[in-house]
């Protein structure tokens, strides 16, 4: 059975991500050194944002750890997970990062494999047991992949696993639907694009038309 859609923010904009998050829109926020660096954050700030995030109503928040050797993608995994029972901990697809995973989910942490780009690295994260990986839509197509058939296939090596796929990089409401058709169920998106989602032309005009009509039926 498709589990409900979820959706999370991927940004370290604070304002964009307290107006979501304080409206009850996206059950958490997903960043990555990329996304920290945009936002003009640095790694210190790292427990700092996971708290304020949490406070301003987060369900999961999503940090990744660094490192070339498992070793060093361990130690510093430890420091994320040690902030609290609401972090996830994001892993890089390599060598060295399916090793630390499998560590980590063996010590319980909810681990998230970043950056698939192949069915069979989405095979290996669900076997070693990982709760979630993410493949980048806009990047398999920006690479002359068919992003859209290879999550599909993700999302069917991994039906009766405990492995969600967690699609990223969406550029638009409509590759959240699309990927919904092939029972992908959790999304992050930039804050702009979950906006998107909220909103068409005709509604804002209906919406505009009933405000005027109880003007005119209001005492």
């Amino acid at each position: 059975m498709t589990a409900a859609p979820r959706l999370y923010v991927d940004s370290a904009d604070l304002d964009q991500v307290r107006e979501l998050l304080t409206d009850s829109l996206v059950h958490g926020v997903t960043t990555n050194p990329t996304i920290l660096e945009r936002g003009g954050r640095r790694v210190a700030e790292i427990p700092d944002l996971y708290a304020r995030w949490v406070e301003q109503g987060a369900q999961e928040v999503f940090f990744q750890t660094w490192g070339e050797d498992p070793a060093t993608l361990l130690r510093n995994a430890e420091k994320i997970v040690s902030l609290g029972d609401k972090v996830a901990v994001k892993v890089p697809a390599t060598h060295a990062g399916f090793t630390a995973s499998r560590e980590l989910v063996s010590s319980g942490a909810t681990v998230l494999v970043t950056a698939v780009y192949s069915v069979a690295q989405a095979l290996a994260a669900s076997a070693y047991g990982a709760h979630y990986i993410a493949p980048y839509l806009g990047r398999l197509r920006d690479s002359g992949r068919d992003g859209t058939a290879l999550i599909a296939e993700m999302q069917a090596v991994c039906a009766g696993s405990q492995t969600e796929v967690l699609a990223a990089s969406l550029r638009s409401p409509a590759d959240l639907v699309e990927l919904r058709h092939h029972g992908v169920s959790y999304f992050t998106a930039a804050p702009e694009v979950i906006k998107a989602m909220l909103a068409d032309d005709i509604s804002d005009s209906s919406a505009a038309d009933f405000e005027a009509a109880i003007a005119r039926i209001s005492d």
